[in-house]
């Protein structure tokens, strides 16, 4: 399987891609201060899910096609930076529904939970930086003597998983607990989600105007 030496390589690579934020990010980020700390949880758990699927898809052949083809990636892309750009609007229109709760009494999610994941994996798995990295990168850690390549693969993404699913924690309960400050006030607590909701549909339109084109 992996050895010892390739799986530290690539968990410090996996590290400093991660420490850079990127849509997932950004993305729990927004959701946090739109919507609160729950909808951020299960917001990190979509990603998770969604970001592993491209790991599935890497490692079954489908990731390369993807990569490879400017067609392909393009319409990814495109797919799921209007998708960011439909919860922002989603969530800048709703801004004013938005009112203040202590602890006893929290706020709902903006969604069921199961609807806030699916909104997670959409973006986790037409992520851009996700979709190059594990397609382009992932297959370089494998070791071809050693046979059982989709297995490997499988292996090492749990590593750039892992850390993603602890950063992004962090990052969501960061933005949640501004958002607490916020809660104090109705105007504020307005303001803040209108912040989020314009901040997903910013993320959306830079996610759609960069990246590969050719």
């Amino acid at each position: 399987m992996v050895s010892a030496d390739r799986l530290l390589a690539f968990a410090v690579m996996s590290l400093l891609v991660t420490a850079v934020p990127g849509p997932s990010v950004l993305f729990v980020i927004g959701r946090a201060l739109a919507h609160g700390r729950r909808t951020a949880l299960a917001t990190v758990c979509g990603n998770v899910i969604g970001s592993y699927l491209l790991v599935v898809a890497v490692a079954l052949g489908i990731g390369s096609l993807v990569e490879q083809s400017a067609a392909v990636f393009v319409t990814v892309k495109l797919a799921g930076a209007g998708y960011l750009v439909f919860l922002g609007v989603q969530a800048f229109r709703h801004r004013g529904e938005l009112s203040v709760h202590t602890e006893a009494a929290p706020a709902p999610a903006a969604h069921g939970d199961l609807r806030t994941v699916i909104d997670g994996i959409v973006v986790g798995v037409t992520n851009p930086k996700g979709i190059v990295f594990f397609a382009a990168v992932l297959p370089q850690f494998t070791d071809r003597a050693a046979g059982g390549l989709p297995a490997q693969m499988l292996l090492l993404g749990l590593v750039p998983i892992g850390i993603g699913l602890v950063t992004d924690t962090l990052w969501g309960l960061l933005a949640a607990a501004a958002r607490d400050w916020f809660a104090r006030s109705e105007r504020r607590l307005s303001l803040i989600g209108g912040a989020g909701g314009a901040a997903m549909i910013g993320l959306g339109i830079t996610a759609a105007a960069t990246g590969r084109s050719d």
